[in-house]
């Protein structure tokens, strides 16, 4: 009974302009698929697509240069909304491998880990060696900054960054500020 019930929750969840993206829709396939965004850059104009919508021939086509964003890893999370989060993150990584155009970077947008520590962070590391991009800018989120004020974040991703762990740079004629 309670899975029929959750059943038609979740199909309600799921109807809401009839595309299935609502915060919990989103977190649910998150939790299956990996999740991020690619984008591409022309003229100075982003468009992006998310995975699953830009997953095949188009994704990062026809624009000066395309970028991938990718956030709240959580490494280290294990409850029952996504209890092998390092395979999700893998999942996402493989997506990124498959694009048919190659992003020029890649950003991580927050919540690496899930408690700050040293192991979160060398696990997230290995993940992401199987990256296709060259460069990977990291933001902190919260879970990033718990233990020790981020000073291990920072340590580890947070060379040529400014403040507290954000970027401005150009690429390509766009300047970006990533924070």
């Amino acid at each position: 009974m309670a899975d029929k019930k959750q059943d038609l929750i979740d199909q309600k969840l799921q109807d809401l302009n009839n595309d299935g993206v609502d915060r919990r829709g989103f977190l649910k396939c998150m939790a299956w698929a990996g999740t991020g965004l690619v984008w591409t850059m022309s003229g100075g104009m982003p468009v992006s697509q998310a995975f699953a919508k830009g997953y095949g021939k188009n994704a990062g086509k026809g624009g000066d240069f395309s970028f991938v964003q990718i956030s709240d890893s959580h490494i280290g999370f294990n409850k029952p909304a996504n209890p092998d989060v390092t395979a999700t993150l893998q999942t996402a990584i493989d997506k990124i491998n498959s694009l048919p155009y190659k992003p020029d970077f890649i950003i991580h947008t927050g919540d690496l880990s899930q408690l700050s520590k040293p192991s979160e962070f060398d696990t997230l590391d290995q993940v992401l060696k199987g990256a296709p991009a060259k460069q990977i800018y990291f933001v902190p989120g919260e879970h990033d900054m718990l233990t020790d004020n981020g000073g291990q974040y920072l340590q580890r991703y947070g060379k040529g960054t400014k403040g507290t762990g954000w970027y401005s740079f150009d690429h390509k004629g766009v300047h970006l500020s990533v924070s």
